[in-house]
């Protein structure tokens, strides 16, 4: 995270960008506040960049309460909650103990494990050993507070045809 360009989206170099607004940074800095108050720890970053735009510091938290912003939650920014586990059990209750449910990434080379992230994350797209990303060959959306239907591929152009059924007896 220290080592990420930040700067224009526009050059190829960037990568890391803006926030779409001011208010957004001063959101995402609130709800890290909040985290840290209720006892996370910030591990790097945790403030806005005094730069021109509409930056915030890359930041990790870790020793996340589960009364939090960072674990309740969604962050709409260069902010990473980590959570050290025991077990595959505590990821997984982890991962499923919020309202939402857009995407989940899952780390193994376990069979036994890819096979159960693959069947018991509560989310619309489950991505194993690759960040969460979109394609428009595949389906893309959530569960729970996170949406519901897809966009992109078959299933989401289905969202836009209205089906007209007719009956002749």
């Amino acid at each position: 995270m220290q080592e990420l360009r930040i700067g224009d989206p526009f050059e190829e170099s960037t990568q890391l960008g803006p926030l779409a607004n001011a208010d957004a940074v001063t959101s995402l800095d609130a709800d890290v506040k909040k985290t840290v108050a209720a006892g996370g720890r910030v591990l790097i970053g945790g403030h806005p960049l005094d730069r021109p735009g509409n930056f915030y510091a890359p930041t990790v938290l870790t020793n996340i309460p589960k009364d939090s912003p960072a674990y309740k939650e969604e962050f709409f920014g260069p902010v990473a909650s980590l959570f050290r586990v025991k077990d595959v059990d505590e990821a997984i209750q982890i991962a499923n103990d919020n309202r939402f449910g857009l995407g989940a990434s899952a780390w193994t080379n376990d069979p036994g494990e890819s096979e159960r992230f693959i069947n018991e994350l509560d989310a619309g797209m489950v991505f194993l050993n690759k960040m969460v990303a979109s394609d428009p060959r595949l389906p893309f959306g959530g569960v729970k507070y996170s949406g519901h239907g897809r966009e992109l591929a078959v299933q989401g152009i289905r969202e836009f045809v209205n089906a007209k059924t007719v009956w002749i007896q």
